[in-house]
C-alpha cells in the first residue's frame, strides 16, 4: 500500500491525499480524476474503500488496514434543476437534505429530501435509502434516474435517463441503490422531482432504518440461496478484479 499511495502523491495534486484515522484517503473533484484513480488501482491490485460522510460506516481500524479510501466530499455540486423536464442533478457529496433549500425557489422537491437522513446524495443511493408510507416502502430508487459512475475497473458510465419515457428493458441505474459502494463509485445522480402541490401527499411518509445485514448475507459465498447466488454473479461481475472488497 505504501508504494501505491508514492504513486498517488506523483499522480495526482498534493491535496487530493489526506488521512482519515490513519487510512488515507482520497478525495476527487471530478469522474475523471476518480477514473484514473480507481485504474491505477486496478494496475496495482489496491482494494478501495468508497466513503460519503461516513454516517453509516466511518473507515476506521483493523478491517480497513490495507486499504485506500475513495471519499465524495469534493463532489459537492449543485449541478441543475430543471424544470422542463422536472429532474434535479448533484453530485454525489452533495447533502441529501439541502437539495430541498434549492428547489424550493422553483416550487419543487424530492420526497426523501424531507427525511432525516444526515449523508450525501451517493450515500443515500448506495445505502438503499427508504421510507414507509401507509403501508407502502416508497424507496428513494423510486426517483433515482441517471447517474455518472466510475466502474471497479475504472470506466466512466452513465446508465439511466432523464426521460419520462426511455427505452424499454432492464434499468440498470437501479443496481447501484442499496449496493452499499461495492460495485462502483457514484460521481453525480439525478432525481425526478415533484411539485410542491403534491406535498401532502407525502405527509405520512416516515424513514425506514438503513441496514446493511441484507446484502451482506447475500453475498455470503456458503449461501445458495437463488437470490444470494444471483448477487454474487453480478458482483464478480461488475468488480472482477474484488477492487471493492466486502468489510
Amino acid at each position: 500500500m505504501n508504494q501505491f499511495v508514492s504513486l498517488l502523491r506523483d499522480e495526482f495534486p498534493e491535496n487530493r491525499l489526506t488521512y482519515q484515522k490513519l487510512i488515507p484517503t482520497f478525495h476527487p473533484e471530478s469522474a475523471e480524476e476518480a477514473a484514473r484513480f480507481v485504474t491505477l488501482a486496478n494496475k496495482h491490485k489496491q482494494g478501495l474503500f468508497i466513503a460519503g460522510f461516513g454516517n453509516n460506516i466511518e473507515p476506521a481500524g483493523q478491517p480497513f488496514e490495507g486499504l485506500v479510501a475513495i471519499k465524495t466530499d469534493r463532489l459537492n455540486q449543485m449541478i441543475e434543476i430543471n424544470t422542463k423536464d422536472l429532474y434535479v442533478t448533484t453530485g454525489s457529496g452533495y447533502p441529501l437534505r439541502e437539495i430541498n433549500r434549492h428547489l424550493a425557489n422553483h416550487n419543487l422537491f424530492v420526497p426523501h429530501a424531507e427525511l432525516p437522513y444526515v449523508g450525501s446524495v451517493g450515500g443515500a443511493v448506495a445505502v438503499g435509502l427508504s421510507a414507509r408510507m401507509h403501508d407502502h416502502d416508497v424507496p428513494l430508487s423510486r426517483y433515482f434516474l441517471k447517474a455518472e459512475i466510475v466502474t471497479p475497473e475504472g470506466e466512466i458510465i452513465t446508465p439511466g435517463s432523464i426521460c419520462f419515457k426511455s427505452v424499454s428493458g432492464y434499468d440498470i441505474v437501479k443496481i447501484y441503490a442499496g449496493s452499499w459502494g461495492l460495485l462502483g463509485f457514484i460521481v453525480s445522480a439525478s432525481f425526478r422531482v415533484m411539485p410542491d402541490t403534491a406535498r401532502d401527499d407525502y405527509t405520512a411518509m416516515r424513514q425506514k432504518p438503513v441496514d446493511r445485514t441484507g446484502l451482506i448475507a447475500a453475498l455470503d459465498e456458503d449461501s445458495t440461496d437463488p437470490d444470494a447466488v444471483y448477487s454474487r454473479k453480478i458482483k464478480n461481475k461488475f468488480d472482477p478484479n474484488n477492487i471493492l472488497p466486502i468489510i
